[in-house]
């Protein structure tokens, strides 16, 4: 398979994902500030121009944090990334939905792409500011998710590896996690899958 991806990004999850399963991979490294995902040969694979994407061993595209990870899962149940009961299973999918949609989307969108919600330069600060408030709300609602429990659904699963990614980005950037996310994220960071990835993508 052939993972394409951006370290320290939404694809860091991803990347997390296939080292769990310990099945041989390709990196490619898409560079987006230098606009790599608009290229004509990325395009000609990925048409919506995004990241992360996971090129099949029959050379089929999956695309979407959510569709990459669930596929994953479900294709390598031994690894047991996804709960076997549907009620786990919909907690799981409920928590990557948000995490990627509103969180990452809504949220971190606005902070790091701020120019993308509005071309006016004056207006970018409340932008920003927005995009502060989505996230801490949904770490607010992610942290009362997370209460009395290691991980979200209980054992670890895809649904940590989407929480991670926003958890590291509110660490880079000074957000405050509150007491349940913090404590997730350093669970996560003592995982030897994690470790070993982010001195892969460049982070200690």
């Amino acid at each position: 398979m052939k993972l394409y991806m951006t370290p320290g990004s939404c694809s860091t999850g991803i990347h997390i994902l296939l080292e769990e399963l310990d099945k041989p991979f390709e990196a490619y490294i898409v560079n987006l500030p230098a606009g790599d995902q608009y290229k004509a040969d990325y395009v000609a694979l990925n048409p919506k121009s995004t990241i992360p994407m996971l090129v099949r061993d029959d050379g089929s595209t999956l695309t979407e944090f959510q569709a990459i990870a669930w596929w994953l899962a479900r294709t390598h149940p031994k690894a047991k990334l996804l709960p076997d009961d549907p009620d786990g299973e919909a907690t799981v999918i409920e928590t990557m939905d948000y995490v990627v949609g509103t969180i990452h989307g809504q949220g971190f969108a606005r902070i790091f792409t701020t120019t993308g919600f509005t071309p006016n330069e004056a207006d970018h600060e409340t932008v920003k500011a927005r995009g502060r408030e989505i996230v801490v709300k949904g770490f607010a609602l992610m942290n009362d998710a997370l209460d009395g429990k290691a991980y979200i659904a209980g054992d670890f699963s895809i649904a940590d590896a989407a929480l991670f990614y926003v958890e590291f980005w509110a660490d880079k950037i000074k957000i405050d996690l509150p007491a349940n996310c913090r404590a997730h994220y350093q669970r996560m960071l003592t995982r030897p899958v994690v470790q070993r990835v982010l001195r892969e993508e460049g982070y200690r």
